[in-house]
């Protein structure tokens, strides 16, 4: 592995990390919809 990453590295990981961010977004809204009211403890 090189010391410095590449600019594509650096956009695969970026969109990696969207992504992640988007489905942790999903799941909670997901858990706070099938508990109802109840708020999701993080």
């Amino acid at each position: 592995m090189s010391k410095t990453p590449s600019p594509a590295d650096l956009e695969r990981e970026r969109r990696l990390a969207e992504a992640l961010r988007e489905n942790l977004r999903k799941r909670k809204a997901q858990a706070r919809g099938a508990k109802g009211e109840t708020p999701p403890k993080d």
